[in-house]
């Protein structure tokens, strides 16, 4: 992929790349998805995701498990880590982070299905692990979220390594 191939990507191959601390789904670039005839999953493990309490102000730790199937379009993945980053000094509870990131990555690329699950790093001796998905709307992606929300996480981890 070349620049001149994609220049809606200003992220990628960018060495002047500037971290921006405050939420921004802007940051959000995609490019067409080669193979839009196909069902697939592009996963990204983000084991590096913070952001802050937005009561208390202190920060939060987790790593992130993104999963979509692309349909026109495909999300970059330096812009996903800059978007991602954008969080950093941004306030709000686990759940409301993942659900913000769902629906920007829904506005950004119209994917056929999205998950986000979030596994946090305790705080308090209570981890909050929240898992949230969509599905486009009249379709058997939509009855696929409905399914894999049903039956989320039916065989609980061990958790050993927190």
């Amino acid at each position: 992929m070349t620049e001149e191939n994609r220049p809606e990507l200003t992220h990628l191959g960018n060495e002047g790349t500037k971290y921006n601390f405050e939420y921004d789904p802007g940051l959000l670039e995609t490019f067409d998805n080669q193979h839009p005839y196909r069902d697939y999953f592009v996963k990204f493990n983000t084991p590096e995701f913070t952001t802050l309490c937005p009561i208390t102000g202190q920060p939060d730790f987790a790593t992130l498990y993104i999963s979509y199937i692309p349909d026109e379009k495909m999300v970059e993945s330096k812009a996903l880590k800059m978007y991602l980053f954008s969080f950093r000094n941004h306030g709000d509870f686990h759940e409301d982070a993942m659900n913000i990131i769902v629906n920007d990555l829904v506005e950004a690329m119209a994917p056929r299905y999205i998950e986000v699950w979030g596994k946090f790093t305790p705080r308090g001796g209570i981890s909050i692990d929240p898992y949230v998905n969509y599905g486009k709307p009249g379709s058997k992606y939509e009855k696929m979220a409905e399914q894999r929300l049903l039956y989320h996480d039916m065989y609980p981890e061990k958790i050993t390594n927190r």
